[in-house]
């Protein structure tokens, strides 16, 4: 059995532990299929708290130096070559995709073949490997102008572009309506698909402070007067990274100043679903110069390519769906019939109060383990938005995170600011149940109070 030890000049102690061990296999000290003493045996033997070798275990799995093994132990893996050291695997637990989760009362594997079962087996079911418009079915417009009146109030089928996926609308909007060169503001801290549009297209980004409650109307106001930007993105509704819902007050200003400066307003909108209290959207408020968008990757799953656009006319939708026919051509018609079966007959429905439910447990298991971090969250939504202390930069704490088995993303991923504040989002839906979830999250609670080794405050 391995005797614990740990190398005092390695980064951070986790790695010094994981050091001690590689070195003592390299020199023949401990040998493939040798049993590691218990986690609680090393953390008293070295002095370390027990975090401290739980993340030096999930180090030295990921190297391949151990493998555990149900209801035994942990033990030096027999796979191991001469030099000890495996290639680098995937993080043990991915918290950085910001997916729903998939509620155990959901089987996916089930209603998905079964779905498409039945369209191909309907009268004109077939019609669903067919090319079509690259405005989407006829139909498919009706049953979806059905669903989003819930949220955009007198949206009508003509207005409606159907697309396979809100990024693939999304650059359709910005090839649509900017030109290389002109400006969008957007909150500081926005989503990292428009950040990249901006820059395959020679856009320019205009970061508007924001502040718990979004987007602040009189920096919009300001960057109007100041740079004149053409487009306003924003996400009304469980905004990613910052989790802040625009309250109506601030929605009717932000659409009364983008009038005022002619500005158009692209919102994107996907969690609005998850959401129990409805707010207007903006392009309910501002129909005319708003196009809302509307995917339900956040609501059922991102494998359901199917996102829906709402132009502000029925004549700039045809103008949308050119772009698309010149890019993507059409959104996958089996998906969108498969997105059009479950609206109609309530399976949507009832995936997205499964995920929402799923979301409001795992909140709260994020705030028990998180009771000692300042962080923003919805109650119903996939992530949180965490501020670290001031021992910590962004960059530094994903990377120890990743090194001890979480994958989170920094902050700097979603900043429109050259110097953003040291914060990480963490998405609570990728884990495959709350006990992963829950292990994930206790090792990122004990990372925070840790600072790293010879680590200054960052002022």
């Amino acid at each position: 059995m391995w005797r614990p030890r740990l190398i005092e000049s390695a980064r951070m102690k986790y790695l010094g532990i994981v050091e001690a061990l590689e070195a003592d296999i390299r020199s023949a000290k401990v040998a493939r299929g040798d049993r590691l003493p218990p986690q609680r045996a090393i953390a008293e033997a070295l002095g370390v708290d027990l975090t401290t070798v739980t993340r030096a275990f999930n180090e030295a799995r990921r190297r391949g130096l151990v493998e555990a093994q149900a209801g035994r132990g942990t033990f030096i893996s027999e796979k191991l070559d001469g030099s000890a050291a495996a290639e680098r695997i995937q993080p043990l637990l991915d918290l950085s995709m910001n997916i729903p989760p998939q509620p155990s009362e959901v089987d996916f594997r089930k209603i998905v073949p079964s779905g498409i079962a039945g369209l191909l087996s309907s009268p004109r079911g077939l019609l669903s490997l067919h090319y079509q418009e690259s405005t989407g079915a006829e139909a498919d417009r009706q049953i979806a102008a059905s669903r989003l009146a819930q949220w955009v109030e007198g949206v009508t089928a003509d207005r409606i572009v159907i697309a396979g996926g809100a990024q693939s609308a999304l650059f359709a909007l910005c090839d649509l309506l900017l030109t290389r060169g002109d400006m969008i503001a957007a909150g500081a801290m926005t989503y990292p698909g428009l950040k990249a549009v901006a820059f395959q297209k020679g856009l320019v980004l205009e970061p508007l402070e924001m502040d718990d409650k979004g987007i602040i109307p009189d920096a919009f106001e300001k960057a109007c007067r100041d740079r004149a930007p053409k487009a306003l993105y924003v996400i009304p509704s469980i905004d990613n990274p910052t989790t802040a819902t625009l309250p109506e007050d601030r929605r009717r200003a932000l659409a009364a100043i983008a009038r005022k400066h002619d500005v158009t307003i692209i919102e994107d909108d996907p969690y609005a679903p998850l959401r129990a209290e409805r707010a207007p959207a903006l392009a309910e408020l501002a129909p005319d110069i708003t196009w809302h968008l509307a995917t339900l990757s956040k609501c059922a799953t991102p494998a359901l390519r199917v996102a829906y656009v709402v132009a502000p006319s029925a004549k700039k939708a045809l103008r949308l769906a050119g772009v698309l026919r010149a890019t993507i051509l059409m959104a996958p018609p089996l998906m969108s019939a498969l997105a059009s079966r479950w609206i109609t007959d309530g399976t949507l429905e009832q995936i997205t109060r499964a995920i929402r439910a799923e979301n409001a447990q795992r909140q709260k298991l994020a705030a028990a383990i998180m009771s000692d971090v300042a962080f923003a969250a919805d109650p119903q939504g996939h992530h949180l938005w965490l501020r670290l202390p001031e021992h910590w930069r962004a960059s530094d704490f994903a990377e120890h995170a990743d090194r001890a088995g979480v994958s989170i993303v920094p902050s700097s991923a979603f900043a429109v600011t050259p110097h953003p504040i040291e914060a990480v989002r963490i998405s609570l839906g990728v884990a495959p149940d709350r006990g992963a979830l829950e292990d994930g999250l206790t090792l990122l609670a004990g990372l925070i109070a840790q600072p790293p080794l010879g680590s200054k405050a960052v002022v």
